[in-house]
Formats: C-alpha cells, structure tokens, sequence
C-alpha cells in the first residue's frame, strides 16, 4: 500500500520564485544520481507538486496579461517597457 504523501509534498512555496529555486535545487539533486530509491520517488513527486504550481502561476499572469492588453497576448522581445 502506497505511502501518504509527505508534508513536503503538500505544502507549496510562497512564491513563484521559491517553487522554481527549490525545483532546481530538486532537479540538481536527482540528476545527481546519489539519491536512494524511495528519496527518487519522494523527490520526482515533489518535482510534479512544484511544476504544477509554476504552471498555474505563469498561467495567471498570461491571463493578466491578456486582459491589460484588451484580450490579445502580444509576443514580448524582452526590450519592450
């Protein structure tokens, strides 16, 4: 019978910017290579939390974006302000 998912897992990030931080930091570790079986699992589970959040979080400013925009995402070349 499959574990409850940890605290680890359900708890999410406060920020966009900490989701992607502890991500990468995720990520580094399960290339790694070093990590026991069961801590792959648990990490790639965190991994899907973590993506999901970032997912949704970009998600919302797209929408925000289209709105300020009057309903049309324009394509951004990182120059425009």
């Amino acid at each position: 019978m499959p574990k409850a998912a940890s605290k680890e897992s359900q708890t999410l990030p406060a920020s966009y910017e900490e989701a992607l931080a502890e991500l990468e930091q995720l990520v580094s570790r399960l290339e790694s290579g070093q990590l026991p079986l069961d801590e792959l699992l648990s990490g790639y589970q965190r991994g899907a939390v973590l993506l999901a959040f970032c997912q949704e979080r970009l998600q919302a400013v797209e929408d925000q974006i289209k709105v300020l925009d009057e309903g049309t995402l324009k394509p951004w070349s990182g120059q425009e302000l």
